[in-house]
């Protein structure tokens, strides 16, 4: 008995050291390192798959106690006798790290009550906002034909400095890269464990594929092209109280993800729904890049025109570009959006990331209409419920009001049929690998 009870002592310690050690190695971090060609983030909105497994390591079948210490255990007879040895491990409790957010992702009180609408559409106003609801945000609708802001509600946010792009920065960079030669839609670029091309990438939102386009591209051109669709400065033309969104003029550090983490949610970037609304406004109409113009009195109505702030030699690029919107819209992380609105081809790009406790959803898109196109950029601010997808499914909401109004049948288009206004500006050209600009 005397011998049974030192092989339990000791054999109790063992598999509790083990135990620990095996408790250890789940616990810690663990750093993936890769070479510059194989980037290794995920999306924001995605989640490991590790959770079966760690259930399995943690099941057991009963517990005891073994000199004061908790551990799961099985038995088994040793020799002849009739003492049993009781095999030890611990017990490996998970632990979830959930983000916490401090603000809201529902308005309070009445956020539109300060907007200014004397020259916008009743129609598409009343429609986007009851497509919001109570959620804390804004919606902005353009005609890409133009630049005319045709609603804005809660315009103290989307006049405000902006936030992180999230996703929607992809936009941006796919364009880069489609203008400089580096890819088509259907080129299949190797990451680590899979292959993908544009389309996929831009439908599931897949920020390795991004990244590795990012260290590709660099950070030169990464800013040049960025530049060139109006990130970086105004969008409006004598918009007031707009304020600006800000590109850097440098790469964010290695340590915060360098150029790559730029490319696939903007990291280091501020970007507001205007600056947003006029670039894809620029890919609805094949490469005119408005300034975007709000009218608020009667003159400024009558005194309406467009105004052209640069063309892009995008033309040839967009219908690359429109294959993966097209993509997020029907399969990818846009998909809520089709749960209310089928009628019409509908193109975006969803974006979701945090800030401080803050946490963001983007969607921008256009239609497709024979009355022409329309523009949306839906942004949220708020908590946990707050995220891109969310953001493409009030859009869906808001072209289905519109839809239940016989907007798209019983209402042209807007038009001017004045000739617009140029400021001229460079035209976006390609910028040679390691050209400081």
């Amino acid at each position: 008995m005397r011998l049974s009870c030192v092989l339990l002592v000791n054999l109790g310690l063992v598999g509790m050291a083990a135990g620990a050690a095996s408790a250890g190695a789940l616990d810690a971090p663990h750093s993936l390192h890769h070479t510059r060609t194989t980037p290794h983030l995920v999306e924001p909105h995605q989640t490991a798959k590790h959770s079966a497994s760690r259930e399995a390591m943690t099941r057991t079948a009963a517990k005891t106690s073994v000199h004061g210490k908790t551990a799961s255990h099985s038995s088994g007879k040793v020799g002849n006798g009739a003492a049993t040895i009781r095999r030890t491990r611990l017990v490996v409790r998970r632990h979830h790290y959930y983000e916490h957010f401090t603000a809201s992702s529902f308005a309070a009180g009445d956020i539109f009550a300060g907007d200014n609408t004397v020259g916008e559409d009743p129609v598409i106003r009343q429609a986007a906002i009851d497509a919001l609801g109570d959620m804390n945000g804004t919606a902005v609708v353009i005609n890409p034909a133009n630049g005319r802001i045709l609603a804005m509600v809660n315009q103290k946010l989307a006049l405000s400095p902006g936030a992180e792009p999230c996703s929607t920065i992809k936009l941006t960079v796919a364009m880069a890269a489609l203008s400089e030669g580096l890819v088509t839609r259907d080129t299949m670029v190797q990451l680590p464990g899979f292959r993908m091309n544009m389309t996929q990438a831009l439908a599931k939102s897949n920020n390795l594929y991004f990244e590795e386009l990012g260290r590709e591209l660099g950070f030169e051109r990464v800013r040049h092209y960025a530049n060139q669709f109006g990130l970086g400065e105004l969008a409006g033309y004598n918009i007031e109280g707009e304020q600006l969104g800000v590109y850097p003029d440098q790469e964010i550090s290695a340590a915060e993800g360098g150029v790559g983490r730029m490319c696939s949610f903007g990291q280091g970037v501020s970007m507001t729904p205007l600056q947003l609304g006029a670039y894809v406004a620029a890919l609805a109409n094949g490469g005119t890049l408005y300034y975007l113009q709000h009218p608020t009195t009667l003159d400024e109505i009558s005194a309406f025109e467009p105004r052209v702030k640069r063309t892009l030699d995008i033309a040839r690029f967009v219908p690359d570009l429109q294959d993966g919107m097209a993509g997020a819209v029907e399969y990818g992380t846009a998909r809520r959006l089709r749960a209310s609105f089928t009628e019409l081809p509908v193109f975006g790009k969803t974006g979701t990331c945090s800030n401080e406790g803050t946490r963001y959803g983007w969607f921008a898109s256009y239609s497709d209409s024979p009355q022409g196109s329309l523009v949306t950029v839906f942004f949220l601010e708020g908590g946990r419920p707050t995220f891109g997808p969310r953001a493409a499914e009030l859009t869906g909401a808001f072209y289905r009001n519109l839809w239940d109004h016989e907007y798209f049948t019983a209402k042209a288009q807007t038009s001017s049929t004045a000739a617009p206004v140029s400021t001229p500006q460079p035209v976006s050209q390609p910028l040679a690998s390691g050209v400081d600009q």
